[in-house]
């Protein structure tokens, strides 16, 4: 039985344009000389300074770093917080109507009753439910040979009188008997692990308090592994904990000695083995050990080697390796468990099909891969490895991967399939007659016709004259190409994520009000395979912010929209890249969200103390050790590269609780821009004082959230309320 939830990853003409051209605004934006807005808040400045390799940042804003932290209780830090907050309420006062009929629309095409599809996980079905109005789920299950339903777990009790509740995951024993589950509740992602035994229903007297990975438990039903965060926000280490004993007895199985090197762990597809897997952002090391015998000494498959990723699972004394030792797209080799180490190729890599992922099953495997941009789930049988078996969907652009598919032998895969006008939908493939059946589509119960949508892919030309940057676009059938729509586009562009083309209820807020809707697939991602990921990191990682830019410009040339009507949206590393283009082409944007924005590169580069940053310098580089890793940093970093001139509106969300993106990144960043730019357009700072890097939790709270950054644009765009 596999986890049921895992742990819950031509050219165009350079446009020039006065800065001052978005400087004018309309009567009904928000401004700082709104007459009812109180004056923004300023920061103060300290003297502080940073000296390294030869170069004296000065950082006047540095008292906003708690010096306490992670305790946050300084009175100064708290009280600007707290004022930015209150400015920030202040500014959208005027605007509560839309607001709140931008959340009416959102949450009417939410169903608020709801459930997922059952599946079946050896003698029992499980799913979530939705009750009317809840803003968290309650979870179930009942006997496959039949019997009454059974709550096991009920977020909504869980989460009563607590302004943030987050459920990371929940792992039932293989005899169907203890759960256990692990939360937070203030997000800081420090979960805490609970017992139940659902026999009886009653709690175990067991707490796990820190933990920050999956819980698995052993063949024997009686012990479960789990890492802890360590000082530092990092799991560098695997515990075995056995129930009903105290957790200062539980025993720790391994211990990383890398600081730049994070532990997960995980179970083989046929429940034989705990998989333990150690590495940073470009370097693996997994290793295996018996699950009937979690204290035996952890067998290393193959030993950790600079830039080589992969990972393992095991059919019958055959282990599956996916891998780009030999292909940046990777490849799928095996080896025998008595020689894990001695790899031979399966499925070699392919300059064109980029492999995203390998599932192992008793009778078949599937290969996740993406060709040219578009996902592929492939079918293959063990004695004819290399006969593609993909499965056929409905549309020419789409996201599709395995959904749920907790057990060994399945007869018929769960598969996800969604595209940015088809709302999500569950299918199941019969393996045997090659077919898809519909289980369930996302219902709208406000009404949605996907034929008045249209969307469409395009590629633009970037900077270099050779790589074209594709978009993917979304917006209602008959707008007129003619540069007159304004356009909301979005991106991430970091760690190999793409973002993919799929379906969303709240954009339907934009667009049915004439926008486009873009989302921008630039270099950083791996929309086109591993080399676009290397292609926009490290020494390349300018290539991620001209991409966005350049993709801006392009859809200008083509006339969908105009510089000045486009608002442009990205969160955390994605925020980083709002950072730069906020610096770098100004003139271009009508309205800049960023969300939980990684900006104070240099500062948090340096700080090898911070929960990320040793785990991050292969992603980044290490300015601590290398000169031109620090000199290439500083040329691109959005903290220090704020000068006087005039900027566009920006709203800019935080979390106080934030262990990925401190708080005082945006804190510092917001108060440098306040002292430093030359016009008076909106400036807002929103800090969750009781959430994390997430945000608010729960259906509704969160919705509102987006509710107001929809508001924030529109006001600023013009666009009719």
């Amino acid at each position: 039985m596999r986890a049921i939830w895992m742990f819950l990853t031509a050219i165009a003409t350079p446009l020039v344009i006065p800065a001052t051209a978005f400087a004018e605004q309309k009567d009904n934006r928000l401004t700082s000389t709104t007459p009812a807005l109180p004056a923004a808040p300023v920061a103060e400045q300290r003297p502080h300074q940073m000296t390294m390799h030869g170069k004296t940042l000065s950082d006047p804003w540095h008292w906003l770093r708690d010096q306490s932290y992670p305790t946050i209780d300084d009175e100064d830090v708290l009280d600007y917080v707290k004022a930015e907050n209150a400015y920030f309420d202040a500014a959208m006062k005027p605007h509560e109507a839309l607001v709140e009929t931008l959340f009416q629309e959102m949450k009417g095409r939410i169903k608020e009753a709801d459930s997922s599809v059952p599946q079946k996980d050896g003698d029992w079905l499980y799913w979530v439910e939705y009750e009317e109005g809840a803003e968290y789920k309650k979870w179930y299950r009942k006997p496959v040979a039949g019997g009454d339903t059974q709550l096991i777990l009920d977020e909504v009790a869980l989460a009563k009188d607590k302004e943030y509740f987050r459920l990371a995951d929940l792992s039932i024993s293989p005899n169907g008997k203890i759960m256990a589950y692990a939360f937070d509740d203030n997000g800081s992602e420090r979960f805490e692990v609970r017992f139940r035994n659902l026999e009886t229903g009653a709690m175990l007297p067991d707490i796990i308090p820190g933990t920050l990975s999956s819980l698995v438990w052993t063949a024997g039903n009686d012990a479960l592994v789990y890492g802890l965060a360590n000082e530092n926000w990092r799991t560098d280490n695997v515990h075995v904990h056995r129930l009903g004993t105290p957790t200062s007895e539980d025993v720790q199985i391994y211990k990383e000695a890398d600081i730049g090197f994070g532990v997960g762990i995980g179970k083989t597809a046929d429940d034989r083995f705990i998989v333990v897997a150690t590495g940073d952002n470009e370097t693996s090391e997994v290793y295996l050990l018996p699950a009937d015998n979690p204290l035996a000494k952890p067998a290393l498959v193959s030993a950790r080697k600079k830039g080589r990723e992969y990972s393992v699972d095991v059919r019958e004394d055959v282990l599956y390796i996916h891998t780009n030792d030999e292909h940046p797209n990777f490849r799928i080799a095996t080896a025998s468990l008595d020689k894990p180490g001695e790899w031979t190729t399966l499925i070699p890599g392919s300059d064109h099909i980029y492999m995203t992922g390998l599932s192992i099953f008793r009778d078949y495997f599937v290969l996740e891969a993406r060709e040219d941009g578009l996902d592929q789930v492939d079918v293959r049988r063990y004695d004819a490895p290399l006969n593609p078996g993909r499965i056929a969907f409905p549309e020419a652009t789409y996201v599709a991967g395995l959904g749920d598919n907790p057990e060994y032998h399945q007869d018929k895969l769960r598969i996800d399939y969604e595209s940015m006008v088809t709302p999500d939908t569950v299918y199941d493939y019969d393996i045997a007659s090659r077919t898809l059946e519909t289980l369930k589509v996302q219902e709208i119960p406000s009404g949605y016709d996907s034929s008045q949508y249209v969307t469409e892919r395009v590629n633009l030309p970037s900077r270099d004259g050779k790589t074209m940057i594709p978009a993917s676009l979304v917006y209602k059938k008959g707008l007129e190409r003619d540069g007159s729509a304004p356009m909301h586009l979005y991106t991430y562009g970091s760690y190999g994520y793409r973002v993919p083309p799929g379906f969303s209820t709240t954009r339907l807020s934009l667009v049915d009000r004439g926008m486009i809707y873009a989302i921008a697939h630039v270099r950083g991602g791996d929309d086109l395979g591993r080399a676009w990921y290397l292609a926009g990191k490290t020494t390349e990682r300018t290539n991620t912010f001209n991409d966005f830019i350049d993709v801006a410009r392009g859809l200008v040339a083509g006339k969908y929209t105009s510089a000045g009507k486009i608002s442009i949206e990205g969160r955390s590393a994605g925020g980083q890249v709002m950072g730069v283009v906020y610096n770098d082409a100004p003139e271009l944007w009508g309205a800049v969200l960023a969300g939980v924005p990684f900006v104070d590169v240099i500062n948090t580069m340096v700080d090898k103390e911070l929960p990320l940053t040793p785990g991050e310098w292969p992603e980044w580089g290490n300015p601590i050790t290398d000169k031109a890793a620090f000199d290439y940093m500083l040329s691109y970093s959005p903290y220090d590269n704020v000068t006087a001139k005039a900027y566009p509106p920006m709203l800019v969300s935080a979390g106080l609780n934030d262990p990925r993106v401190t708080y005082w990144e945006p804190a510092k960043w917001v108060a440098k821009l306040r002292a430093t730019r030359t016009n008076d357009t909106a400036l807002l700072l929103r800090t969750n004082m009781g959430a994390g890097h997430g945000g608010k939790s729960g259906r509704w709270g969160a919705l509102r959230e987006d509710a107001e950054e929809s508001a924030f644009v529109l006001t600023q765009l013009g666009v009719e309320e």
